[in-house]
């Protein structure tokens, strides 16, 4: 039988990619979708501007959305995905855990907390049984995870591939798409024939949240991984997918041959979304491109070329597409890793 998921905050961006993804799965079957007090009540169709590249479903656009509280919600429920603002998700994503659901949030909320896994499947799998420990520390019978950043989530698991040369230092200069601040996040008087170097609060979570990915789990607590990280963040021009520069430095001298042949070796997992092979490294030195390669594996593929080497060490370009691998398709994976787990 399919799981009963809910979509909290679906009349967004996010939470119309969710309904994109969640409504073909081959596990997840949606029975839920709730949003502010003003669409409570009415159907999604009308609630909700659809602006996804596909139609709306059919069974979707009639359901009802709620208001976003525990008391809304069918008990019948086994998985929410949250893609509410962060000053909401604070609030309200703790009840639901509390009531008894297992929430898979994108929201920005509790990714840095110590009983909170962050986790990007292919990189972090081991870090999921956390939710021990927080169900144990905090109480709940429902639980919560997080999916990083859409930029930290671009270049993370590129260093994955190369931690076996023992990751130093690692500076990232991002060129972030519009979508990643929302349809009404940047007006088009701003971005068009421009670039705004500087995306409020997005350097911290690129330097914090990647030294959490990147750090062990022994069953107790987790440790974060001792890469120092810098980052400096400037949106662009384009509609999706999110362009990285990185430079690391390592402890071992590596090849731009070997740091290729490590990412394209990187595995990737046996979940519905995880593309077979994890990153595509290009030879050309123009790619990849947001317009060419974001919807590599179905948008949720990791693309990495320029590799070469610099005064730094390594230097490359790295891509992911923002609202699919580093937003909503995040999250559905992160469910599908709970599913497998047992904690549904």
């Amino acid at each position: 039988m399919a799981v009963r998921v809910g979509v909290l905050g679906a009349t967004g961006a996010v939470g119309q990619r969710l309904i994109q993804l969640l409504e073909p799965h081959p596990d997840f079957e949606i029975a839920a979708l709730t949003a502010s007090e003003s669409s409570a009540g009415k159907t999604y169709r009308q609630a909700a501007k659809w602006r996804v590249d596909s139609p709306i479903p059919a069974d979707v656009a009639e359901m009802t959305v709620t208001a976003t509280d525990p008391a809304e919600v069918p008990n019948d429920v086994d998985l929410l995905f949250s893609s509410l603002p962060s000053s909401i998700g604070s609030e309200v994503e703790p009840d639901f855990c509390e009531a008894g659901y297992v929430v898979s949030s994108n929201s920005s909320n509790a990714r840095m907390a110590e009983d909170v896994p962050l986790v990007i499947p292919e990189v972090n799998a081991d870090h999921i049984d956390l939710l021990e420990v927080q169900r144990d520390e905090r109480g709940w019978d429902g639980a919560l995870v997080k999916n990083p950043n859409c930029s930290t989530i671009t270049f993370v698991p590129t260093l994955a591939a190369l931690e076996e040369f023992g990751l130093q230092r690692v500076h990232v200069a991002t060129l972030q798409a519009v979508s990643g601040a929302g349809y009404d996040g940047v007006s088009s008087m701003e971005i068009i024939d421009n670039a705004i170097p500087y995306i409020g609060s997005e350097e911290d979570k690129l330097e914090t949240e990647s030294k959490k990915l990147l750090g062990t789990f022994e069953g107790a607590a987790l440790d974060l991984h001792d890469v120092e990280v810098g980052a400096s963040c400037n949106r662009i021009p384009t509609i999706d997918g999110h362009l990285e520069n990185v430079f690391v430095e390592t402890e071992s001298d590596v090849s731009p041959e070997e740091a290729a042949e490590a990412m394209r070796e990187y595995p990737g997992l046996d979940l519905p979304s995880s593309p077979g092979q994890l990153i595509e490294v290009f030879e050309e030195p123009d790619r990849p491109q947001p317009r060419l390669d974001r919807t590599l594996g179905d948008g949720m593929k990791i693309s990495a070329g320029g590799i070469r080497e610099s005064t730094f060490g390594l230097q490359y370009n790295c891509l992911a597409h923002n609202t699919m691998r580093g937003a909503a398709g995040a999250s559905v994976l992160n469910g599908e890793l709970l599913l497998e787990k047992g904690y549904l």
